[in-house]
């Protein structure tokens, strides 16, 4: 896919943000409007799913793939010699490490909350099992059966091992599927999403541009630790954000004020975010 499919809101220095899921950018109306009252909020929609695109045929995805679309949305709306803020929650959390590694020549600093980037735990392949699993379930036997296995997955606060049990099969139809983010997210973002091992290398190299958060409501959870565990490795911040692994959607005004304070440090010489 070569068009690009984005929002733009408010004014102010450009904050790219980065969906999690399929991409498909809903329930994050309230926390970006409360952005846009400081930045120039850019929302990027990947495969276009909130621009007439849902329910036509995807493609499994790549994070590279992402990675360059983001970029490539940076490159028409940033003014030339200006960076850009960067937030990607979930999957995007993944794209924004990606995007920084990759492509960090106009970021000025990016949030990754919560990404799934589990192969970089010291017991990273049986969490990356767990993960295919959930997208086997879904495709054996719905997005309830895949659902439940995940929730269990991300909130537990001890290593489980894969049930064997299959609750009732209510797989969807294709056009069902198409028509739903998070089925098609389940079907072809998610296994190579987390599948995705950070360069962590490159990244430590520029830490300073980078935090990794997690939900207050998130520890003790896989996905909190693996935000520690990330930041500990690259030696850079570590930050916790109001609510859970949906904090953007559940609060999202104390949730935007922390991203705002996280990128824009108050009583920080130099900092400001009106350049």
């Amino acid at each position: 896919m070569t068009d690009l499919y984005y929002d733009i809101a408010g004014s102010g220095p450009v904050l790219l943000v980065v969906p999690g899921g399929a991409g498909h950018p809903m329930g994050l109306d309230g926390m970006t409007a409360r952005l846009a009252e400081r930045f120039t909020v850019v929302t990027y929609d990947p495969l276009g799913l909130a621009h007439g695109r849902l329910g036509l045929p995807v493609a499994d995805q790549r994070v590279e793939d992402w990675s360059d679309g983001a970029g490539r949305v940076l490159d028409a709306v940033l003014p030339d010699g200006q960076a850009a803020y960067v937030f990607g929650s979930s999957a995007g959390g993944v794209v924004a490490l990606d995007l920084l590694a990759r492509h960090p020549e106009r970021l000025r600093h990016v949030v990754a909350h919560e990404p799934p980037s589990v192969g970089v735990l010291p017991d990273g392949a049986r969490h990356q099992a767990m993960f295919a699993e959930v997208c086997d379930r879904y495709r054996a036997a719905g997005l309830a059966a895949a659902g439940s296995l995940m929730t269990a997955m991300l909130t537990s606060s001890e290593p489980m091992e894969i049930p064997q049990e299959i609750p009732e099969v209510q797989r969807l139809s294709r056009e069902e599927e198409l028509a739903s983010p998070m089925a098609l997210s389940l079907r072809h973002v998610l296994r190579p999403f987390t599948s995705y091992i950070p360069d962590l290398e490159r990244l430590a190299s520029l830490s300073s541009r980078l935090t990794v958060a997690a939900g207050t409501d998130s520890r003790g959870q896989l996905l909190h630790r693996t935000a520690e565990f990330l930041a500990q490795a690259l030696d850079g911040d570590f930050a916790e954000f109001p609510g859970g692994h949906l904090g953007a959607v559940q609060h999202p005004v104390p949730f935007a004020e922390r991203l705002a304070e996280t990128l824009v440090p108050v009583g920080v010489p130099g900092a400001t975010a009106t350049t």
